[in-house]
């Protein structure tokens, strides 16, 4: 379940969820539509979940500030 995954990247890099929806889905209030039962549609789901790799992947000097 792409939720479940999300707040374990959320755990896991310590980063608010209003910035992952910013960064991976352009859209801060993403994570909180996910937990009040929004249902993403499979472009945006696998969007988002080329944004996780890619962040875990990433050298940390190379990972989005701000």
């Amino acid at each position: 379940m792409l939720l479940r995954q999300i707040e374990r990247f959320l755990r896991d890099t310590d980063m608010p969820w209003t910035k992952f929806g910013r960064l991976a889905a352009s859209d801060p209030r993403f994570v909180a539509d996910l937990r009040n039962g929004r249902i993403p549609r499979e472009h945006v789901a696998q969007r988002v979940e080329r944004f996780m790799n890619a962040y875990r992947n990433a050298p940390k000097e190379d990972r989005h500030a701000g």
